[in-house]
């Protein structure tokens, strides 16, 4: 392909008179001499990626297991490896939490072959409950190392197949440990732990109609969605019906005839969508419990769907003593919600409250922000009805509201603990403390509403892990330029112990800087909105850059923020901006509004008219950010994304067609009414048809402006993407084609939503795509990304 620098040139009058082969030699000459990156330039960028980055960040710590006593251990990353390290909080000792030699030596010993103390096999372990011993898993082997006499014994395995690997991680443990609860031919088992006996706890369960099956369209897996009860006796789960679901289809690409994947898929305005009947199994003596009232659609409060994202059945919680079950019904397209108790014995519910709201109802983000209070008769509540999330305390005989907890123009992130008998609540929260309204902070609160108390004084996005018992948890805190610090605190915020500081040395000496945090107004000039800027190392501010916006526009996320806003916690190799900053371009990120973390009035600015969701405010952002830094080159401005993004970085082109000249648009739901039912009608409402044909859904599509099109596009889609089918893109196409319109794709024919294997080749075709249209140079051929793991987390 010709650069855009050669075919923008106009053939001099001189040429006309030469020879044929001399004006060859002539433009063969010139093409030689035209601005162009090397395999080297690619190479020098790769560094920055994060399989590269993250190998050079040490003393970085696992999240803690907790043991009893409330003591835990973790596993930190050092320069040779990693350590296993075990605290005591009552004697305020961090020690290692065994002899790494003696252990690698023994295991040596017994496995024939040679292991190193900073490099051992495994990445976790459990202790005997003597803790005497420490066994874990390796080389297809359960080993256990006796601490007194140095020996290790192993008890061996065979080889897990692929199938019987998958069976293993789709079982859910139940409190105890005594059994695993799983799925066999659409009907919930459990299994004793020591015995291995198998018992059914349903037996009526059909294809399509099966009990706590996990499908909710764009994501399914093979492991049961349910809640064990705390006493594990008894499971709150459901039975699926989609029996009546429309199918969606993908197709391999293959050798011979090709493969059909067929699964239940519903869209918006669909008449039937899935539906889940709750039923309470008792396992000791198999019993079913059907609780008395209608199918709920299947929908969540607080998570993408009811499976919380492979994390539990979200919005059912146990009575401490299993007698009763609390969990929350939301309405088809999320407006109302309502909170109900059910009897476990009987089945009987009582719905206890109900709250509507114009748009939609969020209680959390992929985490439950309420909790029933049996003893007291009391829920605490969450909820966004005066624009920002706040706890309320209800009365849960009479369903009424007893007062409000928490109150200000900040919002309330997750409930991560309640200390019951000294009516304590402890929170995350962001936008009360000065600066970036995407950190949070630990808070604790009285019931009552009184005794604010911040826990987590020092700036930045804090993560906390409470020990079981309430009384310490482990604190990580960091900012995008700032390497986090852990340390063990009292409930009440002391500092018992520092645990680890990151450090960045190494990464540091290697050229590596952070991005520039940034603040613009939105379009609107009403809100701040927040964003990181990369630059290349070696930026030249009497120059001119390039502008790439990588965008992601939500609801239900942001370009930083992900799901659980830890974005904005440090992070070494975030996608490849700097890669890309370092070829010669200027990387923004921009939190729009519409996405959420902040007020709902915030998340809400686009509800309803996703295809405006955060575009204006990108453009106004990066206008005002090329005055503030007069290097940015608005007059090159690229645009990409995946997924939403995809479907954003399109819509960028297509509607603001003078401002954008490249773009590429990855796996993009282009159309929501070819998207899974949850997504849409929660954040544009339910499909309403209009008289001449067209509905609520018909302007949002991408497709009706591609006529639009006046720069570069490349469109890229798996053809075995079951989360967003690739139809989206091919809607795309074929309207581009019918529009006359020259655009660029590249589909990946075995690959799903992420592209998997192929994903490295996809940053390889995004770097040139922008290269050669945006900065007007010529790529390298065919560079080979070399993408590896952190050989310090490689198990050997």
């Amino acid at each position: 392909m010709f650069s855009p620098l050669l075919s923008a040139k106009p053939v001099h009058k001189s040429l006309l008179s030469l020879p044929l082969a001399s004006i060859g030699l002539l433009t063969a000459a010139s093409a030689q001499q035209l601005p162009a990156l090397t395999a080297q330039d690619y190479a020098r960028a790769e560094r920055f990626m994060g399989y590269n980055t993250l190998p050079l960040v040490d003393r970085s710590m696992s999240p803690p297991t907790w043991l009893a006593g409330d003591r835990f251990w973790y596993r930190v990353l050092t320069p040779q490896g990693s350590e296993f390290v075990l605290v005591d909080p009552v004697r305020k000792t961090k020690t290692a939490a065994f002899d790494p030699a003696k252990l690698a030596a023994a295991l040596g010993t017994a496995g024939g072959k040679r292991y190193e103390a900073t490099r051992l096999p495994f990445r976790t372990f459990t202790f005997s409950p003597d803790g005497k011993q420490v066994r874990f898993a390796a080389e297809d082997k359960n080993w256990q190392y006796d601490a007194a006499s140095g020996h290790v014994s192993a008890d061996p395995i065979p080889a897990l197949s692929p199938s019987a690997a998958a069976s293993a991680q789709n079982e859910v443990e139940s409190p105890d440990g005594r059994r695993v609860a799983f799925l066999r031919d659409y009907n919930l088992w459990v299994r004793d732990t020591k015995t291995k006996a198998e018992t059914a706890l349903t037996t009526d369960g059909i294809k399509d109609f099966g009990y706590a099956t996990d499908n909710a369209g764009y994501a399914t897996t093979d492991k049961p969605v349910l809640r064990w009860s705390p006493d594990s006796r008894k499971i709150a789960t459901f039975r699926q019906d989609q029996r009546r679901v429309g199918d969606m289809y993908l197709v391999t690409t293959n050798v011979g005839r090709p493969t059909l994947k067929t699964w239940k898929y519903p869209l918006p305005g669909d008449p039937d969508v899935i539906a889940i009947e709750r039923v309470i199994l008792e396992v000791d003596q198999p019993k079913m419990i059907r609780l008395a009232l209608a199918p709920d659609p299947r929908r969540s409060s607080s998570c993408s769907n009811l499976a919380c994202e492979g994390r539990g059945m979200g919005d059912v919680e146990w009575s401490p003593d299993a007698t009763q079950l609390a969990f929350v019904s939301s309405s088809r397209d999320r407006k109302q919600v309502t909170f109900r108790v059910a009897d476990a014995a009987t089945g009987r519910v009582r719905d206890v409250f109900s709250e509507t709201v114009a748009t939609f109802f969020e209680s959390g983000r992929e985490a439950m922000n309420w909790h029933y209070l049996p003893n007291t008769n009391e829920v605490l509540w969450c909820s966004s009805r005066d624009n920002w999330a706040h706890f309320y305390l209800y009365d849960a005989t009479t369903g009424r509201p007893k007062h409000r907890i928490t109150a200000g123009k900040w919002a309330v992130r997750q409930l991560v603990h309640v200390d019951e008998k000294a009516r304590q609540l402890y929170f995350l929260a962001g936008g009360r403390e000065p600066g970036n309204p995407y950190f949070t902070y630990l808070y604790r609160m009285g019931m009552d509403g009184k005794h604010l108390t911040l826990l987590t004084p020092e700036a930045g996005h804090h993560l906390v892990t409470f020990a079981p018992s309430g009384r310490y948890f482990v604190d990580s805190y960091s900012q995008h330029d700032a390497p986090p610090v852990s340390q063990l605190r009292t409930r009440a915020g002391q500092v018992v112990l520092p645990l680890e500081k990151t450090d960045i040395s190494r990464l540091a000496a290697t050229g590596w800087k952070p991005p520039t945090a940034i603040t613009v107004k939105a379009q609107d000039g009403q809100f701040t909105l927040y964003g990181l800027m990369y630059t290349p190392t070696h930026l030249d501010p009497t120059k001119k850059y390039p502008v790439i916006n990588y965008i992601y526009p939500g609801p239900q996320t942001g370009p930083l923020s992900a799901n659980t806003g830890a974005g904005w916690s440090f992070n070494a190799g975030r996608g490849d901006h700097q890669a890309l900053a370092e070829l010669g371009f200027v990387v923004v990120l921009i939190e729009g509004s519409c996405n959420p973390f902040r007020s709902k009035g915030f998340q809400d600015a686009c509800y309803g008219n996703i295809a405006e969701n955060t575009l204006s405010d990108q453009v106004s952002g990066l206008r005002q950010l090329a005055q503030r830094y007069p290097y940015l080159d608005l007059n090159r401005v690229g645009v990409w994304g995946h997924s939403g993004g995809g479907y954003a970085a399109a819509a960028a082109l297509f509607r603001y067609p003078d401002f954008y000249q490249v773009g590429i648009a990855e796996s993009g739901d282009h159309d929501v009414r070819s998207y899974q039912d949850a997504w849409g009608e929660r954040y544009l409402g339910l499909l309403t048809p209009q008289a001449d044909g067209a509905s609520n859904y018909s302007s949002q599509a991408n497709a009706p402006f591609a006529k639009n099109l006046k720069g570069k596009l490349l469109l890229a889609h798996g053809l075995m993407d079951n989360n967003v089918p690739p139809t989206n893109t091919m809607l795309v196409v074929d309207a581009l084609i019918k529009a006359n319109k020259t655009f660029d794709l590249v589909v990946f024919p075995n690959a799903q939503h992420a592209y998997g294997p192929d994903a490295p080749y996809m940053t390889r075709r995004r770097w040139d795509y922008f290269v050669r249209h945006l900065a007007g140079i010529e790529p390298p051929q065919d560079y080979l990304m070399n993408a590896k793991t952190d050989p310090r987390d490689g198990v050997l």
